[in-house]
């Protein structure tokens, strides 16, 4: 629910971007420019404006236009989606997110690197996808989204799957990339899909504690669970991002790039207007 502060706040930001919402303020280009590509120093002069590309990629996935759609005045979509293409190649999105996520949590008075997350898993169709696969339980012909957040909802990591992979078997491939990305995390809560045996096997030898936390059953509608509910605020924060409400993505990293800008975006925009 917006408060009358928030939607103030809000408000203020909107009068700093250039044409839509979606456009990164100055303040939040500071956060950005350091970390895009140098020009090269042989050849033609660059020509291409990185924020613009940017702020065309974040227009696509907050709006979930297509390619083809985007507004003329961003350019030629064919030059906005190679570089996309090519900065998600380089990590950028990755780079970026971590940075902020790591400034993001300084700001809130933590450490830059956390040591503990919430693990959980979002099916979501995927008509575009090279392969695809059923979730029986959601009844769902798409991918699998397998999240690690922070216990303040943060993503950490993201393992893109098809959907008909368990939630114990797309997590052993999260904690294999969680170490090498975030080595302080030891401690995952997580619901009782990953009580599996092989998952804790696995867990306990890289050193992580799986903590199950159980619904109780004499408890009936929906319930707020210690931990487990901010997995699902940050799912919803995911889906606030229109081309994210299903996976349009033929390519599992462009999919998952997608999800970065989207997540990228709010710490960026917290960070430059606290």
């Amino acid at each position: 629910m917006w408060t009358k502060q928030s939607r103030g706040r809000m408000a203020q930001i909107a009068k700093k971007t250039k044409r839509y919402p979606s456009d990164l303020t100055d303040e939040e280009w500071e956060q950005f420019a350091p970390l895009m590509p140098k020009p090269g120093r042989r050849g033609r002069p660059r020509e291409v404006d990185f924020r613009e590309v940017v702020n065309a990629v974040r227009y696509l996935v907050r709006s979930g236009c297509g390619w083809r759609m985007l507004p003329i005045h961003f350019g030629s979509w064919q030059t906005v989606y190679g570089w996309f293409r090519e900065l998600a190649r380089r990590f950028l999105f990755q780079t970026v997110h971590d940075v902020a996520l790591m400034l993001d949590r300084e700001r809130a008075g933590r450490e830059a690197s956390p040591t503990a997350g919430v693990i959980d898993s979002q099916s979501v169709k995927a008509p575009q996808a090279e392969t695809r696969g059923y979730d029986a339980g959601k009844k769902i012909v798409g991918r699998k989204r397998h999240i690690v957040v922070d216990t303040d909802g943060r993503l950490l990591m993201v393992n893109l799957t098809t959907a008909d992979i368990s939630d114990s078997a797309g997590a052993q491939a999260i904690l294999d990339g969680i170490r090498k990305r975030w080595p302080w995390v030891k401690h995952l809560f997580a619901d009782g899909a990953y009580d599996r045996l092989k998952l804790m096997d696995k867990a306990a030898y890289l050193d992580f504690v799986v903590e199950i936390i159980r619904r109780s059953d004499d408890h009936k509608g929906f319930q707020i669970l210690p931990r487990r509910w901010v997995v699902e605020r940050t799912f919803g924060w995911m889906t606030r991002w229109r081309r994210l409400v299903r996976d349009y993505e033929k390519r599992i990293d462009v999919s998952q790039a997608m999800i970065l800008v989207a997540m990228g975006g709010n710490l960026i925009r917290r960070n430059a207007h606290p």
